[in-house]
């Protein structure tokens, strides 16, 4: 049985740096792929009115990892990724192409997720930049372990132009990742362990929406699993990478340098090449 409150462990140090690293990489090898599956719902919120399921979600993560060195941090890694998430018909499950807007009645072209890459943005080190051990927290539940993590993000909108200080747009959303372990297996350093993830999203409206200045926000509740085998990939998302992004099977090489893809970045070049017809 567990306790209703969870033991709260924090290490630090090599052991420290190790959990960080299975955590986000499975497995302290270099260069083993891991997919990240994931589904769940996404809802409207809007003032005034009920909340909608909108779509559905499904989305892989493709990833590895490598090793790094510092003089004077030590031993590090760095994880590298690209990402799919499609959007869902919230009945059917159809892969959504087209998405008629249930406030403006007109129909938008769906711009599903593809990110490449998503890469960690700095390395990781068995100690930090003000020269301190590494440190990581469980929280164990029996022979649970779990890690929980909210990500705000608040920056400068791709889209919003030169003055969002003075009169708004900037992109504000939060994330929210809630991951489950097997104790034994994220604290052995020799094992390939199995993860699983609670990933919620509070955003606002997708660009590709059109949506335009009307109040309301997205929320979307996914779970998903770690995988090393690529073909537990669910349709119909197999498919789609088969068909549409056939290089998302594969993470980028650990030396990536590009700059990080989000759905925004990505939906301004969309825009850019193929804008709406009176632009």
């Amino acid at each position: 049985s567990c306790a209703a409150v969870a033991d709260m462990q924090t290490y630090t140090g090599r052991q420290a740096f190790e959990i960080q690293r299975k955590s986000t990489c499975g497995s302290l090898q270099d260069e083993i792929v891991r997919f990240g599956i994931f589904e769940g719902r996404a809802y409207s919120r809007v003032p005034g009115e009920k909340d909608r399921h909108i779509f559905n979600v499904l989305g892989v993560n493709t990833r590895q990892c490598g090793s790094v060195a510092d003089a004077k941090l030590g031993e590090g890694f760095r994880s590298v990724s690209r990402e799919v998430m499609l959007y869902l018909h919230p009945e059917t499950n159809e892969v959504l192409d087209t998405w008629e807007n249930p406030w403006t009645g007109e129909a938008a072209e769906v711009v599903h997720v593809a990110n490449d890459p998503v890469n960690m943005r700095a390395p990781r080190y068995e100690k930090g930049t003000d020269g301190k051990p590494a440190s990581a927290s469980l929280r164990l539940y029996g022979d649970i372990a779990m890690t929980s993590f909210e990500v705000p993000l608040f920056y400068d909108n791709p889209l919003g132009g030169s003055y969002q200080k003075y009169v708004g747009g900037y992109y504000h959303a939060m994330e929210i990742f809630n991951t489950t372990y097997l104790a034994d297996e994220i604290l052995n350093a020799e094992s390939l362990g199995p993860s699983y993830i609670s990933w919620s999203r509070i955003a606002q409206w997708l660009p590709w929406m059109q949506m335009g200045s009307k109040p309301g926000l997205m929320v979307v509740n996914a779970t998903g699993f770690s995988s090393w085998d690529k073909e537990d990939i669910p349709e119909p998302l197999m498919s789609v990478l088969k068909e549409r992004y056939p290089t998302y099977f594969e993470p980028p090489p650990v030396d990536d340098s590009r700059p990080n893809e989000t759905s925004w970045t990505v939906f301004q070049k969309h825009i850019d090449v193929s804008p709406p017809a009176g632009h």
